[in-house]
């Protein structure tokens, strides 16, 4: 009885959760209007801080409800090497020298295109990083791709539209540009070992339809952008104060690199993150300030996701498993909006007797769905948290995301269902 009055109320704490999430640019306008407790709404207008605070309400209900007992055992058998991964990724991701090597390469292709170095720069963000999370996996893309697009597309004078434009199809094109290997894209992850999905089974069926999707998806957006993008964001980026020795990006981009081979293991990644912090303290000269507070507003968010998403396996499964192929791919796609992609999967490794057919309808569909809302994707709360201050209110509407994503997430469904 006590396991049935706690599923009900895990239903509806994750509803007020996906509710406040909506909500959350609304909090923003509250602040500006009412002073007094500005601190409050700010912090209630945090997206990153929403599914961490409702966890909280969670295990404090299941503390009276069930008792503390219950409730701390709950609390400690989640699993959060996910929420502290993409800590530690988007951190080391985001430290000047690897972000400035990243930025080098990207500019010195530009300048070969045949378009405005700008225009193609801009174009590489959101078409070339992406893909690159195939190989540094999709935190660390889409850290990279936030902190090389913010000045170019998300800041002041570019409309609001083209900006949240501009997010709906970077947030899809790094669910689906992680799809050309097995170990990168979480919702792939859950599912690879299970099914026996190889790297080169992935590229073979998704990836070369990830790719197109990607491409189309840049150069539609950057089509709508050109009037407003000009090279002096550009020219900026190789100045040489920003210069770093190469020795510096090297060893920074071994740590990235150990980080990413261990993402399994926290223990080890964890312990290579302090080295990391460490380092960085050590050669102060050549670094700027580190996201930590970014980075942990987003491990915050994702581990309210986990104890919150916990709880919502006892209707999600049976949705999952009552539908055929076509119907299971739909279906994915709409459910990612409101649960976490990687969650879906797993719940559908879970079914016994699932066809092939089936198999790949339930990844496509959550794959291609990653880019609808803020938890729809793992990364997208890091994306969120380094963009939202070129948008109105420094704040980022979920309506306004949903609409700038449903053109590309339109584009990525059709190539998966070829």
């Amino acid at each position: 009885m006590e396991i049935n009055t706690m599923q009900v109320i895990g239903a509806g704490l994750f509803a007020l959760a996906l509710l406040h999430t909506f909500a959350a640019k609304s909090f923003e306008r509250l602040a500006h209007r009412y002073p007094r407790h500005a601190g409050m709404y700010h912090l209630l207008g945090e997206v990153e801080v929403v599914f961490g605070f409702w966890a909280f309400v969670l295990i404090v209900v299941m503390a009276l409800v069930s008792g503390g007992a219950a409730a701390i055992d709950y609390a400690e058998s989640r699993q959060y090497t996910e929420p502290l991964f993409v800590f530690v990724v988007m951190v080391v991701a985001a430290s000047r020298p690897i972000l400035e090597i990243v930025r080098q390469l990207l500019l010195l292709i530009a300048r070969l295109t045949p378009v405005r170095t700008s225009l193609a720069l801009a174009w590489l963000g959101l078409a070339a990083v992406p893909l690159m999370g195939s190989l540094i996996t999709e935190p660390a893309a889409m850290t990279l791709a936030a902190l090389m697009l913010a000045p170019q597309i998300f800041r002041q004078g570019i409309p609001e539209w083209l900006k949240y434009g501009a997010l709906g199809v970077l947030f899809v094109n790094i669910s689906i540009g992680g799809t050309l290997t097995s170990y990168a894209a979480p919702p792939v992850l859950m599912v690879a070992s299970a099914w026996n999905w190889d790297t080169a089974f992935m590229a073979s069926t998704f990836g070369w339809k990830s790719c197109l999707s990607v491409l189309i998806n840049a150069t539609g957006i950057i089509f709508l952008l050109r009037s407003h993008i000009h090279d002096k964001q550009s020219s900026e980026m190789d100045a040489p104060a920003l210069q770093v020795p190469i020795l510096v990006s090297a060893i920074h981009l071994a740590f990235l690199a150990a980080v990413v081979t261990l993402a399994h293991h926290p223990v080890l990644f964890l312990g290579i993150f302090l080295l990391f912090l460490g380092y960085t303290q050590a050669y102060d000269r050549h670094q700027s300030p580190l996201i930590l507070k970014e980075g942990l507003l987003v491990g915050f968010f994702l581990a309210g996701l986990v104890v919150l998403g916990g709880m919502q396996q006892w209707w999600l499964q049976p949705i999952v498993s009552s539908l055929g192929p076509t119907a299971l791919f739909f279906g994915a796609l709409g459910l990612t909006a409101i649960s976490d992609n990687a969650a879906l999967t797993y719940l559908g490794s879970l079914i016994v007797g699932m066809s092939d057919q089936e198999k790949y309808m339930l990844v496509a569909g959550a794959v291609a769905g990653g880019g609808l809302t803020v938890i729809a994707n793992a990364p997208n709360p890091a994306g969120v948290s380094l963009l939202r201050r070129g948008f109105s209110d420094e704040s980022i509407g979920a309506v306004g995301l949903l609409l700038g994503a449903l053109p590309p997430t339109a584009i990525a469904a059709l190539f998966f269902l070829l």
